[in-house]
């Protein structure tokens, strides 16, 4: 359904190419992906790709041994096996809790490196977020070009 809409407004942008603002709205555009379950998820991509950093990919599933679905995180490098999980308020409260514990040893029962971000690592000029991310790509093999 969204990349229907996605592809509907590159068909808008282009049947209009003389429009005021056009060129600020196909660049919008081609920062638009889909697959992000919030705001703060398309900040911490932004924030990662505009760093120099890979793009990753958003809620990639992550099979088991038994060929099963087991995670599903909010972005990931799975070349890398680094796992992005963006915590929002809701991570405070306790079921919520108890499920991030879970998931943190499903990621490492499945040899994953999981980045556990909030919304302070989003803030300022040069985020936090570049730098966390960046260390775990770089303890996974990733070499900057």
């Amino acid at each position: 359904m969204w990349r229907d809409t996605v592809q509907a407004l590159g068909g808008i942008l282009a049947a209009h190419p003389g429009a005021r603002n056009i060129r600020t709205a196909r660049e919008a555009l081609g920062l638009v992906r889909v697959g992000a379950d919030s705001p703060p998820e398309t900040h911490l991509r932004l924030a990662i790709v505009r760093a120099g950093l890979p793009e990753p990919v958003l809620n990639h599933v992550v099979w088991g041994s038994a060929g099963a679905p087991e995670l599903w995180p909010d972005a990931a490098y799975p070349e890398y096996s680094v796992s992005l999980q963006y915590d929002g308020a809701h991570h405070g409260e306790p079921g919520q809790h108890l499920r991030d514990i879970r998931r943190a040893g499903t990621t490492d029962r499945l040899g994953w490196l999981e980045v556990r971000l909030c919304k302070d690592d989003l803030k300022g000029e040069r985020p936090a977020v570049v730098h966390k991310v960046r260390r775990a790509l770089q303890s996974r093999g990733w070499a900057a070009r």
